[in-house]
């Protein structure tokens, strides 16, 4: 029933994720205000992520996991409403983000605690229903909902609201104190050079995840010239997918190969991908290459809070907060700059730093490796 709850919470976030990617090319703002949306929702997740981590710690994951989804829930019923008014959306999307990071850093350090042999296996396995809430949600909408993205947001308020009923009905352990949260311990978390790389790496791989989800739709139609219910199927069907088969296949690498190698790797085929991704010609093209960006990134975020994991066995909420914070941060920084730019030079060129951001990434991987690495 843990592994349940924390898989439901995961799915409902996947779904969120994906929502605003989906509804910004019906409500008609501009590339800017996109931005500026974008950005709510994130710094939504950096309040969450960076608060809620010494509150898991001291009264443990349910706490996080009901109000993390009764936040989502709410603001999912209450975003339909806002009539394609720029304020009110601008404040879901903040009230989702809160929801979305709470529940985010709840649902990682639940799976984390209880798998602590095989890690990085369950974390990926957790994740991959990520990747089926990011699918859901574009293909749901293009193909069996015309389109409609308010609908979308009702079903997915709906099953927010049943996940949040069964977070509430599932027994979960208190903190012991044995690893809960201590003040005096936190310059043992924070004074570890580790803590600060892999809250770079995490910096960097959000800032092109979550500009996938949030400028791909929006790129495929306005630089492409493919509808949108090409473009939403692309968006499910190759990126939500390749992030979902990408996580199966990774879980069972990760029982051979170290989580570093694995990260250095993905961190490579992403920057080839991503750069890809913007030269694609065709609907066909654009579809490959989108899958092949899902199945790079795959491993990535959960593969990281293992690490996080492994590295910070005590005060492990507090950790993995910091680190999902700074990748909540890596959205606030990258939205902005992409809505800007693309509003001067064009969505193409704002996204090339996607492929630049990725090839970042392998250079904290090499700085990581004699930190992290196994004597």
């Amino acid at each position: 029933m843990l592994i349940l709850a924390a898989i439901l919470g995961i799915l409902v976030y996947g779904i969120v994720a994906a929502t605003w990617g989906t509804l910004n090319s019906t409500l008609g703002f501009n590339h800017a205000q996109n931005g500026s949306i974008a950005l709510a929702q994130a710094l939504g997740l950096v309040v969450a992520s960076i608060s809620v981590g010494p509150l898991i710690d001291l009264k443990g994951k349910k706490v996080a996991l009901v109000g993390g989804l009764a936040l989502i829930a709410g603001s999912l019923f209450w975003l339909p409403t806002a009539g394609g008014d720029y304020t009110t959306t601008l404040i879901c999307l903040a009230v989702l983000g809160l929801g979305g990071g709470i529940v985010v850093t709840g649902a990682n350090a639940l799976v984390s605690d209880v798998t602590e042999s095989r890690r990085g296996t369950a974390l990926n396995l957790l994740n991959l229903f990520f990747g089926l809430g990011g699918l859901l949600t574009p293909f749901v909408t293009a193909n069996l909902l015309n389109g409609d993205a308010i609908r979308m947001c009702y079903l997915a308020a709906a099953l927010a609201a049943v996940v949040l009923v069964v977070n509430i009905l599932t027994p979960m352990p208190r903190p012991t104190g044995e690893r809960g949260f201590k003040v005096s311990e936190l310059g043992a978390v924070f004074g570890r050079p580790a803590l600060y790389l892999l809250s770079l790496v995490l910096f960097l791989y959000v800032a092109c995840e979550v500009g996938v989800w949030n400028w791909l739709a929006r790129y495929l139609i306005d630089e492409r010239g493919l509808d949108k219910a090409a473009a939403l199927n692309i968006l499910s069907l190759g990126f939500a997918l390749g992030l979902l088969v990408g996580r199966v296949v990774v879980a069972r690498i990760l029982v051979n190969v170290s989580s570093l190698t694995v990260t250095l790797i993905a961190s490579c085929a992403m920057a080839a991908t991503t750069y890809g991704m913007l030269q694609a010609a065709t609907a066909r093209g654009a579809w490959i290459a989108v899958f092949c960006a899902g199945l790079a990134m795959a491993p990535m975020f959960p593969t990281t809070l293992a690490m996080v994991g492994d590295a910070f066995p005590r005060m492990s909420a507090t950790a993995m907060g910091v680190v999902i914070t700074s990748g909540w941060i890596g959205l606030a920084v990258s939205s902005p700059i992409i809505g800007n730019v693309a509003r001067a030079s064009g969505l193409r060129t704002a996204l090339l730093l996607l492929p630049i951001f990725s090839v970042a990434m392998v250079l904290v991987n090499v700085m990581l490796r004699p930190l992290l690495r196994r004597k």
